[in-house]
């Protein structure tokens, strides 16, 4: 009898475990997927994988496309860059910052940050950066995925006006990051 309890106990727990992890999923969808668009005060950049010709991989350009499509627009009027060196051995912001400066970008307008090993650390420099050229507004840029996520850990940093785009570049690895952004969310919430 008490096996049977426990069975249905168990049961009932992983239902409503995978019926969270199913909504949690779709809201960071929803929430990524909807730009908060608005002017800022400067754009971030959040890193990822330079490919080993020191080229930004496809996924970090979607990122580096968008925000100098908004850069473009007028929505912020410097652009932070944030990244560590990966394992390719290449620094990711210094890699971003080339390339933006290749499509155009003036070099003072851009900040580099290469001590954004992570999302935390890019939301901590950020704040610092913040702090130093009197910026009370950023927005965000990253895959959907990785919004609200990032959006945490700005707000974690104290930083209050956060708006955010999405990068265009999607691929099937999307869906193994998807999965993995709901277990790093909450290791984020207990930071």
């Amino acid at each position: 009898m008490k096996k049977q309890i426990f069975k249905r106990i168990l049961l009932y727990i992983i239902r409503i475990s995978f019926l969270w992890f199913i909504i949690h999923t779709l809201i960071i969808t929803v929430d990524g997927l909807n730009d908060e668009l608005g002017v800022s005060d400067a754009g971030v950049i959040l890193g990822n994988k330079v490919e080993l010709n020191g080229d930004p991989s496809k996924r970090l350009q979607g990122r580096l496309d968008k925000a100098y499509e908004l850069y473009e627009k007028e929505y912020f009027k410097y652009i932070i860059v944030s990244g560590g060196t990966g394992k390719e051995g290449f620094d990711e912001a210094a890699v971003m910052r080339d390339y933006l400066i290749g499509k155009g970008i003036p070099e003072d307008k851009i900040l580099t940050d290469s001590d954004g090993y992570n999302t935390y650390m890019t939301a901590q420099n950020t704040k610092a950066i913040m702090e130093d050229m009197e910026f009370d507004s950023v927005m965000i840029i990253t895959q959907f995925y990785h919004i609200s996520r990032t959006k945490l850990a700005f707000s974690r940093s104290g930083i209050k006006n956060v708006y955010s785009a999405h990068a265009a570049y999607l691929d099937f690895r999307d869906a193994y990051s998807v999965f993995r952004e709901f277990f790093a969310y909450y290791k984020y919430i207990f930071l």
